[in-house]
């Protein structure tokens, strides 16, 4: 297990922004999501010391299937203390399909574990389930996020074309572009690209950033590209999730694979 602790300097604009984050770099997918496990873990032990519920956001996606797995085992948890959420979801799709992301979290870890779970249900009228889910959120704070990048840079289904870093909405309606739904059939969610949806609910990039811990896991070649846009290049739209090096507590959770552009870049 490799863990880096990374100065990134990047000029822009005629100035220089210093950041510091907390980025891991492990050997391969399994290892890395175990150390963002063992990392979310630990947050939510402290939490729990001190608050009566812990309200997550969770990702849908493969990269996010070791660290799940991981903290579906823990016996320090208290699963009764934690408010589940989920960051986005397909309109389109049949109920129960299993590509829904709500289907992908009943499976890897809301049936496994007895947390309160608030899925969207785009079975519902989707301007009324924008507003459920806008009041559920809007309860309390949101202490935790667990997300990924996307092979575009999006953040939830904050695709470049749609990103809106001071977005007045807490939960919207998107069109996904190409890149995201091709991303869809890499993953192996879809079979081809034109049974991927064309449109999807998610939450904001304010809105998950106003989630106090950030744990950021990312996975394989194919996000390489993506990882070196978000650490290294000016903070914009185009790569949204170049957002994070602004947030004031992420931590980023790469193989080697993902991480590989950003390493040549340095040794370059």
């Amino acid at each position: 297990m490799k863990h880096l602790r990374c100065v990134l300097i990047i000029i822009f604009n005629k100035e220089m922004l210093d950041f510091t984050q907390n980025i891991n770099v492990l050997s391969n997918k399994a290892t890395t999501g175990i150390a963002a496990g063992k990392a979310v873990e630990a947050c939510i032990v402290k939490l729990q010391k001190t608050k009566e519920k812990i309200r997550i956001v969770f990702a849908a996606a493969p990269s996010q299937d070791s660290m799940l797995e991981y903290l579906t085992q823990s016996k320090l948890i208290a699963w009764n203390k934690i408010v589940a959420f989920h960051m986005d979801e397909y309109i389109g799709l049949e109920p129960n399909s299993p590509q829904l992301f709500s289907s992908y979290l009943e499976k890897n870890i809301f049936s496994k574990v007895p947390l309160h779970k608030n899925i969207i249900n785009v079975n519902n009228n989707v301007s009324e389930e924008i507003k459920r889910y806008t009041n559920l959120l809007e309860e309390g704070p949101i202490d935790i996020v667990c997300l990924g990048i996307g092979e575009n840079g999006h953040l939830a289904f904050n695709d470049p074309h749609v990103a809106d870093f001071n977005d007045p909405e807490i939960v919207k309606v998107v069109e996904l572009d190409d890149a995201c739904r091709i991303q869809q059939v890499n993953d192996g969610c879809f079979e081809s690209f034109e049974k991927v949806p064309q449109n999807a609910i998610t939450l904001t990039i304010p809105t998950l950033l106003k989630g106090k811990h950030l744990f950021c896991v990312v996975l394989g070649t194919n996000k390489s590209d993506a990882v070196k846009n978000a650490l290294t290049e000016p903070v914009n739209t185009a790569c949204p999730a170049s957002i994070l090096t602004t947030h004031a507590d992420c931590s980023y959770y790469f193989d080697k694979k993902a991480y590989k552009g950003v390493e040549l870049l340095q040794n370059a």
